[in-house]
């Protein structure tokens, strides 16, 4: 004897699937693209950031993201927008936001020999190389790369 799913209940189970995968998903693209602002005083251009951290005596730090890029946004959540992070990033360094896609990055991209997102790369005032990571990071593990050349 061959038991057989109706129909019915068979067209109400696909749609329950269906309404499943799509809330799945709205979650996943939520979770990968949602980025809220923080507070950290980002510099845009390289030139005025290397003369406020001469003039500072900073090093700098510098993030290169895309607007398409998902870790970048994920990054941008979960490490940049911390209170903790801003504050250190505010007191202790020059920020510098590299858009990858800009046309004044381009130099930039050159100079670091940067190929993909994202990229944090620590630099003295005077632009030397002082240690990077590329690719996506979590908070404890940025903190630790920006504390292990400090001073």
């Amino acid at each position: 004897m061959t038991t057989s799913i109706r129909p019915a209940v068979r067209e109400r189970l696909a749609q329950v699937f269906w309404l499943g995968f799509l809330a799945a998903s709205l979650a996943y693209a939520w979770h990968s693209f949602y980025a809220p602002s923080n507070d950290i005083r980002w510099q845009t251009d390289p030139d005025v950031a290397q003369a406020l951290a001469e003039a500072e005596g900073k090093p700098m730090v510098h993030f290169v993201t895309a607007t398409w890029c998902s870790p970048c946004r994920i990054m941008k959540r979960e490490v940049w927008a911390d209170e903790d992070v801003e504050r250190l990033v505010n007191d202790a360094w020059v920020p510098v936001l590299v858009d990858a896609d800009a046309p004044q990055s381009a130099a930039t991209l050159r100079r670091f020999n940067i190929s993909g997102t994202p990229w944090t790369i620590l630099t003295n005032a005077q632009g030397d190389v002082l240690g990077y990571r590329a690719g996506a990071m979590s908070k404890p593990e940025f903190l630790d790369l920006l504390q292990s050349v400090l001073p």
